[in-house]
Protein backbone atom coordinates (compact mmCIF):
# COMPACT_ATOMS: atom_id res chain seq x y z
CA UNK A 1 0.00 0.00 0.00
CA UNK A 2 1.03 3.57 -0.70
CA UNK A 3 0.49 7.04 0.48
CA UNK A 4 0.04 9.64 -1.31
CA UNK A 5 3.51 10.83 -0.91
CA UNK A 6 5.03 7.89 -2.39
CA UNK A 7 5.89 6.18 0.66
CA UNK A 8 4.89 2.38 0.91
CA UNK A 9 2.87 2.21 4.38
CA UNK A 10 1.31 -0.85 4.40
CA UNK A 11 2.73 -4.73 4.72
CA UNK A 12 3.88 -6.25 1.11
CA UNK A 13 5.49 -9.06 2.24
CA UNK A 14 6.43 -12.70 0.44
CA UNK A 15 5.96 -14.60 3.15
CA UNK A 16 7.92 -17.48 2.15
CA UNK A 17 9.44 -20.41 4.45
CA UNK A 18 10.67 -24.16 3.88
CA UNK A 19 8.94 -27.07 6.14
CA UNK A 20 9.61 -30.68 4.58
CA UNK A 21 10.55 -33.86 5.28
CA UNK A 22 14.13 -34.82 5.99
CA UNK A 23 15.75 -36.41 3.26
CA UNK A 24 16.26 -40.17 3.55
CA UNK A 25 20.06 -41.21 4.01
CA UNK A 26 22.27 -43.88 5.05
CA UNK A 27 22.31 -42.30 8.61
CA UNK A 28 18.70 -40.70 8.85
CA UNK A 29 16.77 -43.56 6.77
CA UNK A 30 12.79 -42.78 7.75
CA UNK A 31 11.55 -39.10 6.01
CA UNK A 32 9.49 -37.47 8.86
CA UNK A 33 7.83 -34.18 8.48
CA UNK A 34 7.82 -31.34 11.17
CA UNK A 35 5.20 -30.68 14.07
CA UNK A 36 4.10 -27.87 14.49
CA UNK A 37 1.67 -26.07 16.43
CA UNK A 38 -1.08 -23.90 14.84
CA UNK A 39 0.14 -20.72 17.41
CA UNK A 40 3.39 -20.94 16.82
CA UNK A 41 4.95 -18.51 14.36
CA UNK A 42 7.61 -19.40 11.67
CA UNK A 43 9.48 -16.00 10.22
CA UNK A 44 9.83 -15.64 6.51
CA UNK A 45 13.31 -17.18 5.75
CA UNK A 46 13.04 -20.15 7.93
CA UNK A 47 14.00 -23.41 7.38
CA UNK A 48 12.36 -26.51 9.22
CA UNK A 49 13.45 -30.57 8.45
CA UNK A 50 12.66 -33.30 9.91
CA UNK A 51 10.96 -35.02 13.08
CA UNK A 52 10.95 -31.39 14.69
CA UNK A 53 7.97 -30.68 17.10
CA UNK A 54 7.52 -26.56 17.87
CA UNK A 55 4.81 -26.30 20.88
CA UNK A 56 2.24 -23.29 20.84
CA UNK A 57 3.16 -19.58 21.23
CA UNK A 58 7.03 -20.27 20.34
CA UNK A 59 8.26 -17.52 17.71
CA UNK A 60 11.13 -18.56 15.17
CA UNK A 61 12.90 -15.31 13.83
CA UNK A 62 13.81 -14.68 10.44
CA UNK A 63 16.99 -16.85 8.95
CA UNK A 64 16.75 -19.70 11.59
CA UNK A 65 17.92 -22.99 10.63
CA UNK A 66 16.18 -26.31 12.53
CA UNK A 67 17.88 -29.28 10.68
CA UNK A 68 16.91 -32.36 11.99
CA UNK A 69 18.60 -34.66 9.24
CA UNK A 70 21.09 -36.06 10.90
CA UNK A 71 20.65 -36.31 14.59
CA UNK A 72 17.08 -36.79 15.51
CA UNK A 73 14.40 -35.96 16.97
CA UNK A 74 14.33 -32.43 18.19
CA UNK A 75 11.93 -30.20 20.62
CA UNK A 76 11.15 -26.92 21.31
CA UNK A 77 8.76 -26.38 23.75
CA UNK A 78 5.99 -23.40 25.00
CA UNK A 79 6.57 -19.90 24.68
CA UNK A 80 10.36 -20.03 23.35
CA UNK A 81 12.05 -18.09 20.74
CA UNK A 82 15.12 -18.53 18.41
CA UNK A 83 16.08 -15.32 17.13
CA UNK A 84 17.06 -14.58 13.95
CA UNK A 85 19.93 -16.70 12.69
CA UNK A 86 20.16 -19.41 14.96
CA UNK A 87 21.26 -22.54 13.89
CA UNK A 88 19.98 -26.19 15.44
CA UNK A 89 21.59 -28.94 14.02
CA UNK A 90 22.77 -32.09 15.51
CA UNK A 91 24.96 -35.49 15.74
CA UNK A 92 24.11 -39.16 14.43
CA UNK A 93 23.34 -41.58 16.88
CA UNK A 94 23.92 -38.99 19.90
CA UNK A 95 21.41 -38.13 22.74
CA UNK A 96 20.14 -36.72 26.19
CA UNK A 97 16.82 -38.45 27.28
CA UNK A 98 14.23 -36.48 28.86
CA UNK A 99 10.52 -37.75 30.48
CA UNK A 100 11.69 -40.97 29.24
CA UNK A 101 12.17 -40.47 25.53
CA UNK A 102 15.73 -39.83 23.48
CA UNK A 103 16.79 -36.39 21.83
CA UNK A 104 19.00 -35.14 19.79
CA UNK A 105 18.06 -31.59 20.67
CA UNK A 106 14.87 -30.95 23.78
CA UNK A 107 14.37 -27.00 24.27
CA UNK A 108 11.98 -26.73 27.52
CA UNK A 109 9.57 -24.05 28.18
CA UNK A 110 10.19 -20.03 28.04
CA UNK A 111 13.47 -20.45 26.51
CA UNK A 112 15.33 -17.28 24.50
CA UNK A 113 17.78 -18.66 22.06
CA UNK A 114 19.09 -14.51 20.85
CA UNK A 115 21.09 -13.89 17.50
CA UNK A 116 23.27 -15.83 16.35
CA UNK A 117 23.66 -18.65 18.50
CA UNK A 118 24.37 -22.36 17.77
CA UNK A 119 22.69 -25.35 19.42
CA UNK A 120 24.43 -28.11 18.50
CA UNK A 121 23.01 -31.26 19.49
CA UNK A 122 23.25 -33.77 21.38
CA UNK A 123 21.88 -30.85 23.82
CA UNK A 124 19.22 -30.77 26.92
CA UNK A 125 18.18 -27.19 26.96
CA UNK A 126 15.46 -26.54 30.18
CA UNK A 127 12.75 -24.54 30.97
CA UNK A 128 13.63 -20.63 31.58
CA UNK A 129 17.36 -20.74 30.06
CA UNK A 130 18.52 -17.66 28.44
CA UNK A 131 21.10 -18.38 25.30
CA UNK A 132 23.06 -15.30 24.43
CA UNK A 133 24.20 -13.65 21.03
CA UNK A 134 26.66 -15.91 19.29
CA UNK A 135 27.18 -18.41 21.75
CA UNK A 136 27.58 -21.99 21.37
CA UNK A 137 25.77 -24.99 23.32
CA UNK A 138 27.10 -28.45 22.16
CA UNK A 139 27.22 -31.52 23.70
CA UNK A 140 25.34 -30.48 27.10
CA UNK A 141 22.97 -30.24 29.80
CA UNK A 142 21.60 -26.71 30.53
CA UNK A 143 19.42 -26.77 33.65
CA UNK A 144 16.58 -24.82 34.50
CA UNK A 145 16.78 -20.78 34.68
CA UNK A 146 20.46 -20.60 33.76
CA UNK A 147 22.26 -17.56 31.81
CA UNK A 148 24.83 -18.10 29.07
CA UNK A 149 26.00 -14.50 28.13
CA UNK A 150 27.00 -13.69 24.46
CA UNK A 151 29.85 -15.19 22.64
CA UNK A 152 30.27 -18.17 25.29
CA UNK A 153 30.44 -21.87 25.15
CA UNK A 154 29.01 -24.65 26.43
CA UNK A 155 30.46 -28.18 25.77
CA UNK A 156 31.98 -31.54 26.06
CA UNK A 157 29.65 -32.73 27.88
CA UNK A 158 29.41 -30.65 31.11
CA UNK A 159 26.05 -30.38 33.07
CA UNK A 160 25.35 -26.73 34.56
CA UNK A 161 23.17 -26.48 37.89
CA UNK A 162 19.82 -24.90 37.83
CA UNK A 163 20.47 -21.12 37.68
CA UNK A 164 23.87 -20.99 36.45
CA UNK A 165 25.56 -17.76 35.33
CA UNK A 166 28.09 -18.36 32.12
CA UNK A 167 30.24 -15.17 31.95
CA UNK A 168 30.40 -13.34 28.84
CA UNK A 169 33.12 -15.15 26.54
CA UNK A 170 33.42 -18.30 28.96
CA UNK A 171 34.31 -21.08 27.64
CA UNK A 172 32.57 -23.79 30.08
CA UNK A 173 34.21 -27.27 29.09
CA UNK A 174 34.42 -29.58 32.17
CA UNK A 175 32.87 -30.17 35.69
CA UNK A 176 34.67 -28.50 37.47
CA UNK A 177 34.21 -25.07 35.83
CA UNK A 178 30.27 -25.63 35.33
CA UNK A 179 30.43 -26.80 39.19
CA UNK A 180 32.44 -23.38 40.19
CA UNK A 181 29.60 -20.94 37.99
CA UNK A 182 27.98 -18.04 40.00
CA UNK A 183 24.22 -18.05 40.32
CA UNK A 184 22.09 -15.72 37.64
CA UNK A 185 22.83 -12.14 38.89
CA UNK A 186 19.26 -10.20 39.32
CA UNK A 187 20.28 -7.78 36.80
CA UNK A 188 20.33 -11.06 34.05
CA UNK A 189 17.55 -12.52 35.40
CA UNK A 190 15.39 -9.53 34.99
CA UNK A 191 16.40 -9.22 31.63
CA UNK A 192 15.64 -12.59 30.20
CA UNK A 193 12.44 -12.11 32.05
CA UNK A 194 11.77 -9.31 29.72
CA UNK A 195 12.91 -10.86 26.40
CA UNK A 196 10.45 -13.29 27.44
CA UNK A 197 7.47 -10.88 27.84
CA UNK A 198 8.33 -9.26 24.85
CA UNK A 199 8.88 -12.56 22.23
CA UNK A 200 5.85 -14.19 23.78
CA UNK A 201 3.72 -11.46 22.18
CA UNK A 202 5.39 -11.73 18.73
CA UNK A 203 3.51 -15.38 17.59
CA UNK A 204 0.13 -13.41 17.84
CA UNK A 205 0.92 -10.27 16.78
CA UNK A 206 3.39 -10.94 13.17
CA UNK A 207 0.36 -13.58 12.76
CA UNK A 208 -1.99 -10.17 12.38
CA UNK A 209 0.63 -9.87 9.10
CA UNK A 210 1.46 -12.84 8.06
CA UNK A 211 -1.08 -15.36 8.98
CA UNK A 212 -4.50 -13.95 8.49
CA UNK A 213 -5.19 -12.03 5.16
CA UNK A 214 -2.65 -14.39 3.50
CA UNK A 215 -3.23 -15.07 -0.01
CA UNK A 216 -2.49 -18.49 -1.61
CA UNK A 217 0.08 -16.85 -3.86
CA UNK A 218 2.13 -16.53 -0.27
CA UNK A 219 1.38 -12.90 -0.40
CA UNK A 220 0.27 -11.28 2.82
CA UNK A 221 -2.45 -8.76 1.63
Amino acid sequence: MWNHQGYHNGPFNLYSYYVGYNPATSVNPYPRFPIIHNQAFLSPFTYVVGDVTIQNNTFVGPFVSIRADEGTPFYIGSNSNLQDGVILHGLKNKYFEKNNKKYSIYIGNRVSVAHGALVHGPCQVDDDVFIGFKSIVYNAIIGEGSFISSGSVVTNGVELKPNSFVPPGANIDTRDKANSLATVPKTEAEFAKEVQRVNQEFPAAYSLYFGKNKCTCGLAC
